[in-house]
């Protein structure tokens, strides 16, 4: 009997509940089961997801299989009618160890959804070490925002923030457990102790946790809001060294009226500026951004202005979305480009930004960095670059690496002893 499997589908908070996931299904037994967590983001994202859930059917007859993420939630009938599926279980439910109580104990195809809006809390994190050097916890969990061509607030329902105590003693944990990372994540992280109209708090939770548990080596926020930054966070970043200099922005776009049009709610400007800001209090900060190509009305001024906000805001690490109509958003109700000129947006944009990303690889060359090895032979400097290191440094440890060179998406350090040593270590 082998142990449970997860398949984990779009973003750091589902890598978190499928952490979570694993654990509950372990605790009751499901040995042989296979989770696949998936992600509704786009119908692309959905269609990939039943793709999976057919594919580990055909390579794992034996395996009882579990469907789960934003995608089970919105259309679970899709997910329970494809033969083999044992379980569709929503995006609370996945997180309830009853669920995978019930899963053991039944003979017959179990679906639970719909309980997303009741649940007060994001996830915990889950018991016991989790099976990363760099651990991550969900703060958050909702939106109450509803950009027009986002799905995800109807898949995990309104903005709800985990107590600031809980999650400082969830970090305590992980670094108790041997992790010299976390990182904080959440749908939509900015907005973290935002209920009920109270003011901005990420900044609060991030001095918290920096001052509560010294022993932690690393924090690192993902993806956010710039419109939601507090300014008690622009200080943690100017003046808390393990704070990580990387932050991963929620842009998708750099077009005023494309902006409008999404309802975003910061402008081209806003981003400029607060890009400029951070790195006039932390110089070594580097930008990673989510950016949509062919929305609908997107004009070739309109695209040619998010292309050039990828060198205005100065951005390192994109991700690229070629927009894809996602039935039950307004967008798609919108005037749509040919699907043809969207991919090739996407491609463009693409291009951009590897050559973004070769510029900071090759002016990381003959640095010494700090390096978080994870396993694998891989680990990650502060600003998030992953080197590929020679000989088999433990992992956990935290070593200063010469950089060699790099392959275009990764960096190379140097030999062991080269340039580098052992900083700390678990």
């Amino acid at each position: 009997m082998s142990d449970p499997t997860v398949i984990t589908m779009g973003c750091r908070l589902n890598a978190h509940e499928s952490d979570v996931a694993s654990a509950h299904a372990r605790a009751a037994g499901l040995r042989d089961l296979v989770v696949v967590n998936t992600c509704a983001v786009t119908s692309e994202a959905v269609r990939q997801a039943a793709q999976m859930v057919r594919r580990v059917r055909r390579e794992r007859p034996e395996a009882r299989i579990m469907v789960t993420g934003c995608a089970a939630e919105l259309e679970p009938a899709r997910f329970a009618a494809i033969a083999g599926v044992d379980a569709v279980i929503g995006s609370a439910e996945k997180l309830d160890r009853e669920t995978y109580v019930a899963l053991a104990r039944a003979n017959d195809q179990l679906v639970r959804t719909g309980g997303v809006s009741s649940k007060p809390a994001a996830a915990r994190p889950a018991p016991g070490p989790a099976p990363r050097t760099r651990a991550i916890l969900a703060v958050q969990n909702g939106c109450d925002h509803r950009c027009t061509f986002c799905i995800i607030p109807f898949a995990r329902g309104p903005s709800r923030s985990m107590p600031l105590h809980e999650a400082v003693e969830s970090v305590r944990s992980f670094v108790a457990a041997g992790h010299r990372e976390v990182v904080l994540t959440g749908v939509d992280l900015t907005s973290y102790g935002t209920e009920a109209g109270a003011t901005p708090a990420l900044g609060r939770l991030v001095r918290a946790i920096l001052r509560d548990v010294p022993d932690l080596a690393r924090l690192r926020l993902s993806s956010i809001d710039p419109a939601e930054v507090d300014l008690e966070l622009i200080d943690c970043f100017a003046g808390e060294a393990r704070l990580m200099p990387h932050l991963h922005l929620s842009l998708q776009s750099g077009d005023d009226m494309i902006l409008k049009r999404m309802k975003r709610r910061h402008s081209r400007d806003d981003a400029i500026r607060f890009t400029e800001r951070l790195r006039s209090v932390r110089s070594d900060i580097v930008f990673g951004a989510d950016l949509i190509a062919g929305f609908p009305t997107e004009t070739e001024e309109s695209f040619e202005n998010t292309r050039q906000a990828i060198d205005a805001c100065g951005l390192t690490y994109l991700h690229i979305f070629p927009y894809s109509p996602r039935p039950g958003t307004p967008a798609v109700r919108m005037p749509q480009l040919p699907r043809e000129i969207v991919m090739a947006r996407a491609a463009r944009l693409r291009e951009e930004a590897g050559a973004r990303l070769n510029a900071f690889l090759s002016s990381e060359v003959g640095q010494v960095r700090e390096v978080l090895v994870e396993r694998g032979g891989t680990g990650r400097t502060r600003r998030y670059a992953e080197v590929v290191l020679q000989g088999q440094p433990e992992a956990g440890t935290i070593l200063d690496v010469k950089i060699i060179g790099h392959d275009g998406a990764r960096l190379i350090g140097g030999p062991a002893g080269i340039g580098s040593g052992v900083r700390s270590a678990v």
